[in-house]
């Protein structure tokens, strides 16, 4: 029933992709009807339950979703934080959701995943993160996998660039998937920017290939919900970013140009979070596990 599908799906040709190769773009109005029509049809799903959370600490968004057409309401977590796994377990509880996977976009830098406190106080949770990241899981995918819970799924796309084992998470294509879609990108593309690359093994050029030829591919009205947001932006769309990025729009030797002078500080919590990270997170084993 809740099952991870290893089907390829074909990627695009990382190289073949630049901002001068979109001949045309929407006006803005154009984008901003484009994204309240796309929205309206997304909440309006009668399968998708979708909550999008935030951490306040280090900016972080978790999603979750759930099939609630489903008999068992099946839900997952997109990059869950540490601190506030109580506050997500109750929400699932109160929601009568039954938490499937606890799924992590890469191994983050900036906040200690939440997964490892689920997995102790929910203990038939899965944990998934992507192969590439060398990191401990449950399940570890790679690009084309599918996460099925209950009729819907969720699509692997490998995005590095940000760490090595950055993916993508977007919702299925069909006619009984939510539409327009939706792309969990992580770090790999912010609103109006992107994760950085300094560190943790990143690359600009591996990251403006990942972006142009796994994201910026999908359908101009996709949502893209990233994994934090330092501005108070909640939501934008694939056409958006395409028109309005101001890293991404540019070709790739100036977009290098930009993350290697952007002279950011040290990450305040690299030091704790990616050891823990590596290893699903902190687990306390103290906690009394509970039912969700």
């Amino acid at each position: 029933m809740f099952r991870i599908n290893k089907l390829r799906l074909p990627l695009s040709n990382l190289s073949s992709f630049s901002p001068q190769s979109q001949k045309s773009r929407p006006s803005y109005c154009t984008m901003m009807n484009y994204t309240k029509a796309a929205s309206s049809q997304a909440f309006n799903n009668k399968k998708l339950l979708f909550r999008q959370l935030f951490e306040k600490d280090s900016s972080t968004y978790t999603y979750l979703l759930a099939d609630v057409a489903h008999p068992d309401k099946p839900a997952l977590l997109i990059d869950p934080v540490d601190k506030t796994v109580d506050r997500d377990l109750s929400l699932i509880r109160e929601l009568g959701l039954k938490l499937v996977y606890a799924i992590n976009t890469h191994v983050h830098a900036d906040h200690v995943t939440g997964t490892g406190l689920i997995k102790t106080k929910v203990p038939s949770v899965k944990s998934i993160i992507a192969k590439a990241g060398k990191s401990k899981a449950d399940l570890h995918v790679e690009a084309g996998d599918q996460i099925h819970f209950g009729d819907l799924f969720l699509e692997v796309r490998a995005t590095p660039g940000h760490t090595p084992g950055c993916v993508t998470y977007v919702t299925g294509d069909g006619p009984d998937q939510p539409q327009p879609r939706m792309a969990f990108t992580g770090d790999a593309l912010l609103i109006r920017g992107c994760g950085r690359t300094d560190f943790q093994g990143g690359s600009a050029h591996q990251l403006y290939q990942s972006v142009h030829s796994q994201i910026f591919s999908l359908p101009k009205e996709t949502f893209i919900y990233p994994a934090h947001d330092y501005r108070g932006f909640t939501v934008s769309t694939v056409g958006e970013e395409m028109q309005y990025n101001p890293r991404l729009t540019k070709d790739e030797e100036t977009f290098k140009s930009i993350m290697e002078n952007l002279n950011l500080p040290y990450p305040k919590m690299i030091d704790i979070a990616v050891p823990l990270n590596l290893v699903c997170g902190l687990q306390d084993l103290s906690v009394t596990p509970v039912d969700a």
